[in-house]
């Protein structure tokens, strides 16, 4: 079986959006000020580096075999009691208009981006295997999408309610 160029590029693609990925959410909790967000982005940069190595492990099997490797099966972690305490310490912590609300709303888009190349390869590939990996892949970056989404609504809301902004 001949290697694709095809997916080694995706490969690439997906490596690098992870360390992309892993470089923001390690500065943005270097730079915070509030505990929770730090914890938060600390967490996702960890998350970050999973993916690396995952994806690392992908790409050296590939170049030596040209097949890929089984994914690996993840177990989605229960994290909305997380979610709900640190969206509760964030919002006494930090302003909708803050540092980390605006690195929360620059994590949304580079989740939205790894989302859509994870789903569109998954949707594209023939092998079963990477087919599975990107799937599981896509499906990831779609809980740290949720986690996010909600800090970010948790936000808004809070600021609406602070500023009077609801119509009624």
């Amino acid at each position: 079986m001949e290697s694709s160029p095809q997916a080694i590029n995706i490969l690439k693609t997906a490596i690098l959006l992870e360390r992309r990925g892993k470089a923001f959410y390690t500065q943005v909790a270097r730079q915070s000020e509030s505990k929770s967000a730090k914890r938060i982005f600390e967490m996702m940069a960890e998350e970050e580096d999973a993916h690396i190595d995952f994806l690392s492990r992908q790409y050296v099997h590939y170049e030596k075999t040209h097949e890929f490797l089984r994914a690996e099966e993840h177990q989605d972690v229960d994290d909305s009691d997380v979610v709900t305490i640190l969206s509760e310490e964030i919002k006494k912590e930090i302003s909708a208009a803050s540092f980390e609300a605006a690195a929360i709303s620059a994590a949304i888009d580079f989740e939205n981006r790894a989302i859509a190349v994870y789903s569109q390869r998954a949707d594209e590939a023939t092998d079963p295997n990477e087919k599975s990996m990107y799937q599981m892949l896509a499906d990831w970056e779609k809980g740290h999408h949720h986690l996010l989404h909600k800090l970010n609504e948790d936000l808004k809301e809070q600021i609406w309610n602070d500023n009077n902004f609801w119509p009624f």
